[in-house]
């Protein structure tokens, strides 16, 4: 995943060529459905969230926030954390990202599988790289190396240097997590809307309606943000994008991203069926698959990680997503239960997401 150094916390305020036409459809299909079933699920118990903020804790875990049905049902802290300090999420950084493209889709600034060499004309003679869309860009399928460089802070322009990536697969035809995207993404972005910053953009369409102040985030010479991670967030600040995905796309009455095209956020790939457009997915848990440490296997150079048959929990259900990030940084959204949890912490320690889910699920 993204460079590893302790994390500390803060008190500022505060694919690849997409699935074949049959495939996407299931899943577009999949996912609808999941969203317009009505749930009586069983109702999460305060004294199955305090054993897994136990587990938790016992690994260097400072908060533990659940939500059911819009209500808090159970939220401590440990290990240097409250109620307002602010944490490294990480790779979580990636989500509103994934959350304010599908904001500048719905504002007709371009469509999912566009060329991106529509817009970055410097790809147009590269064989591979003309042939990328931006669906397959925000779903790290685009065939580009991961280029884990581009996290370096003493970098001046990380947009120049993603564009210069090499690819080192067929778009469409592997996985290969790094910044490369998503920084490919901010040049893109930066392009559409000529010029202007891609960070007041996503203050003034994600966290702005999210009710999310301003907060530190990376940023190069030049003033473009490091899209793959940088953010630190108080586990009730990164809570509020869990709800919006609950709510349709909607927070608080205002609606974030159109509930429709929000679902193509949680439709996998033929390269990796367990990550959608920057969330995780946890829909192919099953009696024949296995818990993964997503963590671990993001490690692994791209060409040795396996993607098929795995899953984050065997506890939860199939439609629970997930966002990611180092240290066990962790917000789970389960739609089928009106469920949000948040689990943050500072520093790496063996965890477990299926021991941890089990915990709370009590399953």
């Amino acid at each position: 995943m993204e460079g590893r150094a302790p994390a500390r916390p803060s008190r500022t305020g505060v694919a690849g060529a997409p699935l074949s036409t049959l495939t996407g459809a299931l899943g577009g299909l999949f996912v609808s459905l999941l969203f317009s079933t009505s749930s009586f699920a069983t109702p999460i118990q305060p004294s199955a969230c305090a054993q897994a903020a136990k587990y938790s804790e016992a690994r260097h875990g400072t908060a533990v926030l659940v939500i059911q049905n819009g209500q808090t049902v159970f939220e401590r802290y440990a290990n240097g954390g409250g109620p307002d300090a602010a944490w490294p999420i990480f790779s979580g950084t990636k989500n509103f990202w994934g959350i304010a493209a599908l904001v500048a889709i719905s504002e007709g600034l371009f469509h999912l599988d566009d060329n991106v060499s529509d817009t970055i004309t410097e790809w147009r003679g590269d064989p591979r790289k003309s042939k990328i869309t931006i669906r397959q860009l925000l779903t790290f399928t685009d065939g580009l190396d991961p280029a884990s460089f581009l996290h370096r802070d003493s970098l001046a322009d990380r947009n120049a240097l993603a564009l210069k990536v090499a690819s080192v697969a067929q778009p469409g035809a592997a996985f290969t997590y790094g910044p490369s995207h998503p920084q490919v993404f901010c040049e893109l972005l930066r392009r559409k809307l000529n010029g202007g910053s891609t960070f007041a953009y996503l203050q003034q369409r994600v966290l702005g309606p999210l009710g999310i102040g301003s907060f530190e985030y990376k940023q190069d010479s030049k003033g473009n943000p490091l899209f793959a991670t940088g953010f630190h967030l108080s586990a009730r600040q990164w809570v509020r994008l869990g709800q919006m995905i609950l709510g349709h796309g909607s927070f608080n009455g205002h609606q974030v991203v159109p509930g429709e095209l929000l679902q193509q956020a949680f439709v996998g790939t033929s390269a990796n069926p367990s990550y959608g457009l920057s969330f995780w997915l946890n829909r192919t848990s099953g009696f024949l698959s296995s818990e993964a440490d997503i963590e671990k296997r993001l490690d692994l150079k791209w060409n040795r990680a396996s993607w098929r048959g795995i899953c984050i929990s065997k506890a939860a259900p199939a439609d629970m997503i997930a966002a990611i990030g180092s240290h066990y940084q962790r917000m789970f959204v389960i739609p089928s239960m009106n469920l949000v949890i948040v689990r943050e912490s500072s520093a790496d320690a063996k965890f477990s997401d299926g021991e941890f889910l089990r915990l709370i699920l009590k399953r």
